[in-house]
């Protein structure tokens, strides 16, 4: 564990699993849900698409250094965990993508991030969860024209950070549904 995660994990695993029994569990969580709830979430996530072994082990490092940016208070103490992650990955780096060891490591490095996840990220201020998300969000285009939008202007769709919405990536079906007690776009 990382030294300035002990005996924060800690604390976080006591408070996690302290906080389930009280609630009853999953099935419990699972049966206050009911038939339409479960049809709205449904309605509006969406599926990811599907990653190669590189984009994988990308995604995992990226996230492996935003875990450990929450648990560190210092900067000093986040870049010297932020070296060890490095460490750890390009000493597997020249395993074969296709091969069991490569499937293996990854998930492996998978489950390492989930026990070492932060009950508490941290969040730039202007995403979902920020303290500014939504403070001034744009006025929509609508209004400012009074429902007659020209042709020379663009209405692009936005992610909920504001930034464009590339092609392929999520909110370009419709709406996007953001997950709070994560603070992830769903």
């Amino acid at each position: 564990r990382p030294p300035c995660a002990r005996t924060q994990i800690d604390r976080g695993v006591r408070r996690r699993s302290s906080r389930g029994p009280a609630l009853g569990g999953e099935e419990e969580a699972s049966e206050v849900m009911n038939s339409e709830f479960r049809a709205a979430i449904a309605h509006y996530k969406q599926l990811g698409p599907a990653l190669t072994h590189s984009q994988r082990v990308c995604r995992l490092y990226r996230r492996s250094l935003k875990t450990a940016y929450s648990w560190c208070v210092f900067r000093e103490t986040f870049v010297k965990e932020a070296d060890e992650i490095r460490a750890k990955f390009d000493e597997h780096a020249g395993v074969d993508p296709q091969s069991k060891k490569a499937e293996i490591l990854l998930k492996k490095g998978e489950e390492l991030l989930a026990e070492y996840t932060h009950p508490d990220p941290y969040v730039n201020a202007y995403m979902p969860g920020g303290t500014l998300y939504m403070r001034n969000p744009p006025v929509p285009l609508t209004a400012v024209y009074d429902g007659h939008i020209p042709d020379d202007v663009e209405d692009k769709p936005v992610n909920p950070d504001f930034s464009r919405v590339r092609d392929g990536e999520k909110g370009t079906v419709g709406r996007v549904l953001v997950n709070f007690a994560t603070k992830e776009m769903l």
